[in-house]
């Protein structure tokens, strides 16, 4: 069963609120790996947060913009670790 992620589309800049609640920006993916992405670093004990893509003004938009007439879905991937969680806990201990 295939499973697709909500995105949040935010107004404000994503990466000044990202950044000032503790989040960080990991990638900007298409589905299926938006989505597998994202179930990986919950598994991981990670807060996971989906965002629209912000398009760039005077940048380079050709993959969104031919993703975007294919079909595929683009979300920015951002974490952050839970509460409680020790920060400097090495994945394999």
């Amino acid at each position: 069963m295939r499973t697709v992620i909500p995105i949040a589309v935010v107004k404000a800049e994503p990466a000044a609120c990202a950044e000032q609640d503790g989040w960080a920006r990991l990638s900007t993916l298409s589905e299926p790996r938006l989505s597998e992405m994202a179930e990986n670093y919950r598994a991981l004990g990670y807060e996971v947060d989906v965002r629209d893509v912000q398009r760039t003004d005077g940048g380079c938009n050709t993959c969104f913009d031919a993703g975007k007439e294919m079909g595929q879905v683009f979300g920015t991937l951002y974490v952050r670790r839970r509460p409680g969680t020790a920060p400097d806990k090495e994945l394999f201990d």
